[in-house]
């Protein structure tokens, strides 16, 4: 086994109501008297009436164009270059986050995070999904340390968009599968990865314990213990699983099956834990857990998850070409067993579960 780097948590955590009332006091312990914040028109609407007026530290704007993309990086980090940004301020979703995070990474300036959204563990983790400017995934960039500073406002994200809180409980019921079929593995695995086993094994019963009554509560706008835990489980504790398990914490099949529905111009228009949702559904057959796939289904009909390709918004004809990408050899799908996955088995299994889908659809009507 390969050393395991833990980076299991931003320096500092704080989530609770008001909290933003005491950002400029913790930018000036770190010596923070410049920043840049990047944000989305959006997410700025949102976070606006939080943000106080900070009156020692110098503050400059900037709109990020839509994707966290190598030429948004480098646009972005020119800009707080110039500056001379002490600090990037990343106040938006996963994309915002993970864009401030990589600015940081290359101006070699502290990253302060301000999530909008509890829709993935982006806020918490050392790392950036990189796109292309078109939306095609493309990598991913782990970075030598872990978030300076993360700040989590409760009411900006009970706020949000419903569909955006489930988005984020699938992707974090995701971190229990995709985190189990590699651990599992292990007679006696070293501490660090038990405690992304366990953190991972906590994401799914959080889920599945309060996420109902989460949703129900962020409809009502209720500020609720149910969605408290339900966000901070997205956000903490799937940034944990990562953390501390690493490559064998972050990503297995599920993601894979994300990563090559990118491909698909109409996958664009879905959210990222919905993709994600649906690969769980793949990569459970790909193992030949049926009965688990369909325990989840149920779960999955309960909160509003896509437990389809059509759910998602993705035509059949798709298939062929995202089980291709899905197994290119740099692909995690491989982790889920010794022999590499073929293109088509991923093919007969997503083609499996349209036809069930379809089938129950003609059924119920």
């Amino acid at each position: 086994m390969e050393d395991i780097v833990v980076k299991g948590a931003p320096a500092e955590y704080v989530c609770n109501a008001g909290v933003l009332n005491g950002l400029e006091d913790k930018l000036l312990d770190r010596n923070i008297r410049k920043v840049l914040i990047l944000t989305g028109t959006k997410s700025w609407k949102a976070l606006k009436p939080y943000f106080p007026e900070l009156e020692k530290v110098e503050v400059a704007f900037e709109i990020y164009q839509g994707e966290c993309s190598l030429p948004e990086i480098a646009r972005v980090a020119e800009i707080a270059k110039s500056l001379g940004a002490d600090a990037i301020i990343g106040a938006g979703g996963g994309k915002v986050l993970d864009l401030a995070k990589a600015v940081a990474n290359d101006n070699g300036i502290k990253s302060v995070l301000i999530p909008t959204l509890a829709s993935n563990c982006a806020p918490w983790t050392p790392l950036s999904v990189i796109y292309t400017d078109e939306g095609t995934m493309t990598h991913y960039t782990i970075f030598p340390g872990s978030v300076d500073l993360l700040l989590v406002e409760p009411r900006v994200l009970i706020a949000a968009p419903v569909p955006m809180l489930i988005a984020g409980i699938g992707d974090t019921v995701a971190k229990w599968y995709e985190a189990d079929v590699q651990i599992s593995r292990f007679e006696d695995p070293p501490i660090a990865l038990k405690i992304a086993h366990y953190t991972a094994r906590l994401c799914a019963d959080e889920m599945f314990e309060n996420a109902e009554a989460a949703i129900a509560d962020a409809k009502q706008g209720e500020l609720s213990d149910a969605f408290i835990k339900v966000a901070e489980t997205i956000i903490m504790l799937g940034g944990m699983v990562g953390g501390f398990g690493e490559k064998y914490g972050r990503v297995a099949g599920a993601h894979a099956i994300h990563n090559a529905m990118t491909i698909a111009p109409e996958s664009h228009q879905a959210l990222h834990g919905d993709k994600v949702a649906y690969g769980v559904l793949v990569q459970l057959l790909l193992e030949r857990k049926v009965e688990e796939a369909e325990r989840l289904k149920v779960f999955y009909k309960k909160v509003g998850l896509p437990a389809s390709l059509k759910e998602v918004g993705i035509q059949g004809r798709w298939i062929e070409e995202i089980a291709v990408q899905s197994t290119r050899e740099s692909e995690t799908i491989h982790v889920l067993r010794e022999d590499p996955i073929r293109a088509d088995e991923v093919a007969a299994v997503m083609t499996r579960i349209e036809e069930t889908v379809n089938a129950q659809s003609k059924n119920e009507g």
